[in-house]
This record gives C-alpha cells, structure tokens and sequence, in this order.
C-alpha cells in the first residue's frame, strides 16, 4: 500500500471528515441531526479521516489517480 495522497489533499480530507462528524453529532444541521442521514454522513467522515490518516485512498488506485509526489 504505497502513499497515492498528498499533504494538501490529506488536510482537505481531515477537514472535511471532521465538518461531516460534527454536523451529525453536533446538531448544527437539522437534515444531519438524525436517521439515515446522520449515518451516511458519520460513515462519510470516518472513510475521510480514515483515508487521510493512512494516506491512501483505494478509490484512487483503481483510477491511477496520485495527489502526491512519486
């Protein structure tokens, strides 16, 4: 499993999974707050957290895409 993210991407993930965790734990958004939603967007935002963490992405090694520097 070799790195295929890059540092802008990493932190434009770990933003954006955080902003999806808060909304639906937080209640700042009431189409997020509960139901099926809510837990698309917390699955959401664990996938991006998780893929920023491990700089790697399956989705983009099925589309030979690379963020990062080879």
């Amino acid at each position: 499993m070799t790195a295929n993210i890059g540092t802008v991407d990493r932190v434009l993930r770990a933003l954006i999974g955080l902003a999806l965790l808060a909304m639906a734990f937080g209640g700042f958004v009431p189409a997020l707050a509960v139901g099926a939603p809510k837990w698309i967007a917390v699955a959401v935002g664990v996938v991006m957290l998780g893929t920023a963490g491990v700089r790697f992405c399956p989705l983009y090694r099925i589309f030979d895409i690379r963020t990062c520097q080879r």
